[in-house]
């Protein structure tokens, strides 16, 4: 039997239609074309096309991954966040279409500190693939960042992915706990930590409780720990009229807010995701008006 586009996408489809995956044609096309570099048009048009031997044995070893629940961009190796290629590794957590709300929301205040001071210093707690800081540093030229991460795994990926895009010599990446082996101050805070409850962790769906590590998902027994954390600590690192902004899930809100408030921070906005609940809160130390 011949194998063709076509074919292999009505095979991969079907596997995981089986499997109880929500958008089985969209990760069908994702995944092959992923693995055989096509663009979208080339996918759509080029479906008669023969596949070769090799690379049907690659698309269906894949697609007996994928139908095991492991995520697509794992198995691809890499995905996009706000126009950057990020690779992925066992110690970082997936990076999420709804992450690129707090980096729009922080853009321009990034913009303000460059048109004030001629620069911009930030730095990103629990970076991960360093998503968030690498997508600010594309976006405002001007900016420097550091991305730190008590995985030594996440920290490596961190400094790859920076210089996959171009963005190595204003990008440096430590391993830290927190803000443990941190020094100086910054324009801008910025983390999405963990904060999912410890005993909801084991609920989650099987694409995230395991393949994203549990380091970046186990935020203690309440969710906080690590909210806690930042906020006792960011105000000896935050530089003059510095802004903080973290991730929150979609009901922690007023919880992490009021943390934050009770270490004297003062909410001066907050970020909604795609599908409209919030997703980030923006701090600012003290009194001082932005």
């Amino acid at each position: 039997m011949t194998d063709t586009l076509d074919s292999l996408f009505a095979e991969a489809r079907s596997r995981f239609l089986q499997a109880h995956i929500g958008e089985a044609a969209l990760d069908a096309r994702v995944l092959i074309s992923g693995l055989l570099d096509l663009p979208a048009v080339a996918f759509m048009t080029r479906g008669a096309e023969i596949v070769s031997d090799k690379d049907a044995q690659r698309i269906r070893d894949a697609i007996a991954r994928r139908a095991a629940h492991e995520p697509v961009h794992r198995i691809l190796g890499s995905r996009e966040f706000y126009g950057l290629t990020l690779g992925l590794s066992e110690d970082t957590l997936e990076p999420r279409p709804d992450s690129e709300m707090i980096v729009e929301g922080l853009i321009p205040f990034a913009q303000k500190f460059v048109a004030e001071k001629g620069s911009c210093h930030l730095i990103d707690l629990g970076t991960g693939t360093g998503a968030i800081c690498l997508a600010l540093l594309s976006a405002v030229p001007e900016a420097t960042g550091v991305g730190s991460d008590l995985s030594a795994g996440a920290v490596e990926m961190a400094h790859a992915n920076a210089v996959r895009n171009g963005l190595g010599e204003r990008f440096s990446a430590v391993e830290s706990d927190w803000f443990s082996g941190i020094v100086g101050k910054f324009d801008i805070i910025v983390s999405n930590p963990p904060y999912i409850r410890t005993d909801v962790v084991a609920s989650l769906a099987p694409e995230v409780r395991d393949h994203d590590p549990a380091l970046a998902l186990d935020g203690g027994a309440d969710g906080l720990d690590a909210y806690r954390t930042i906020a006792a600590h960011a105000a000896r690192h935050l530089a003059d009229d510095g802004i903080v902004g973290v991730e929150i899930g979609y009901d922690q809100l007023q919880v992490v807010g009021q943390l934050f408030e009770g270490e004297g921070f003062r909410v001066i906005d907050r970020v909604r995701d795609l599908g409209g609940n919030d997703r980030a809160i923006l701090f600012s130390f003290g009194n001082k008006a932005l």
